[in-house]
């Protein structure tokens, strides 16, 4: 099984560390246990492939210049010629599967002609958050290479319900779109890890892995934990990730009197976060009260993956994938009170946090692995997978 997978976005590095970074990384992993052999096509591609991508050909696709807006706007899009050229190269393929991107088409437009299978993975409302937070000067354009793209695809896999909601706004992808949430390898999550980062005996350590973006909710996860702290002053907040955001929350949480108690370790490696959630008593999604929330959290994923209590917001797909009360529990987004009470409830009831831990990892072993996840995306596409994944870790 020959696969190519195409990623145009300049702001997707594959090898990076970013949230999309580790999902294009997952999905090549998994796809290569099914016994594919791929060709990547990527803009942004520095750095070295991390483990277990051996089967892995990078065909790069030479990136936008930095600068003028509406000159990289159209760079991107000149640069479909060259990826339907290295596709007409490198081909046949049995599958094309695309990340899709704002400007590119030329993949699923290679898969039609060539009478291939071609599956568009879309993550985002693209077209309006690049309007929203890093601007769009050719709007028209790109809805109508979003047109475009969409009705030469095969199939359109939306991360979550929102995200298909939005897709409906364009009639090329009416009766095309299939709703596929993210997973999670839990063989990274091996249930007798030792902590990277241990805390002294009887700390209750909090944790939150991620960017540190204002729509992740972290002022209200400071806020909450400084009242935790109030009451249990043996707690402390283990911040995984790095962003802009971050001075602002180590500046408010020095003004709180916190800064002993909250342990920001930056950026860190792929390879590293399972130690650091093997270092966490209960993990945090807190976001806020967004009026588009359209995400697939991978953090959440891994949470339950390594057998941690959650505490989330009740809102979007996580409150389809978390059930309050038995693989976790959820509060009202950016309501600080709700997110205590949960907080001191867990930090009271080292029983509950065990059982919403096993039980969560119980259920991503089952349902939300990323092998399920590309078996069912190699069904739609109508291709057989040439050998079937070893069984997956039990917890």
């Amino acid at each position: 099984m020959r696969i190519a997978y195409i990623t145009a976005d300049p702001g997707v590095p594959v090898f990076g560390r970013k949230g999309c970074s580790i999902h294009v990384q997952e999905v090549l992993r998994s796809l290569g246990r099914q016994g594919a052999r791929i060709d990547l096509f990527a803009t942004s591609c520095t750095g070295a492939p991390p483990a277990g991508h051996e089967h892995v050909r990078l065909q790069v696709v030479p990136p936008a210049p930095r600068g003028d807006l509406g000159l990289r706007e159209q760079k991107c899009l000149e640069a479909n010629e060259t990826i339907r050229g290295a596709l007409e190269r490198e081909g046949p393929f049995t599958l094309v599967y695309e990340r899709y991107s704002l400007w590119s088409f030329a993949g699923m437009e290679y898969a039609r002609a060539a009478a291939t299978p071609g599956l568009l993975e879309v993550n985002a409302p693209l077209i309006d958050e690049q309007a929203e937070h890093r601007g769009l000067v050719d709007r028209a354009g790109a809805e109508r290479v979003a047109e475009r793209v969409f009705s030469a695809a095969s199939a359109l896999l939306a991360v979550s319900e929102e995200v298909a909601e939005y897709l409906q706004r364009f009639a090329a992808a009416r009766g095309k779109v299939h709703v596929v949430p993210n997973g999670v390898d839990p063989d990274r999550f091996p249930a007798d890890l030792a902590p990277a980062l241990p805390a002294s005996a009887g700390t209750f350590t909090i944790g939150f892995v991620g960017s540190l973006k204002p729509w992740h909710g972290l002022e209200f996860l400071l806020e909450a934990f400084g009242r935790v702290n109030q009451l249990a002053p043996n707690t402390r907040l283990l911040i995984v990730g790095d962003g802009a955001g971050r001075g602002k929350i180590e500046a408010e949480a020095s003004s709180r009197g916190l800064s002993w108690a909250v342990h920001f370790t930056g950026a860190v490696a792929p390879g590293e976060v399972p130690g650091l959630l093997a270092s966490m008593d209960v993990a945090v999604a807190p976001y806020p009260n967004l009026a588009n929330f359209y995400f697939s959290p991978l953090k959440v994923y891994e949470y339950m993956a390594a057998g941690l209590p959650v505490v989330a917001s009740r809102i979007g797909q996580i409150q389809k994938l978390i059930r309050s009360g038995q693989t976790g529990l959820l509060v009202s987004p950016g309501n600080v009170s709700e997110l205590t009470a949960a907080l001191v409830r867990l930090q009271k009831e080292p029983e509950l946090r065990l059982r919403l831990g096993r039980a969560a990892r119980t259920e991503v072993i089952r349902d939300h692995t990323w092998d399920a996840v590309i078996g069912r995306i190699l069904r739609l596409a109508g291709t057989d997978r040439s050998r079937h994944p070893e069984q997956r870790s039990q917890p």
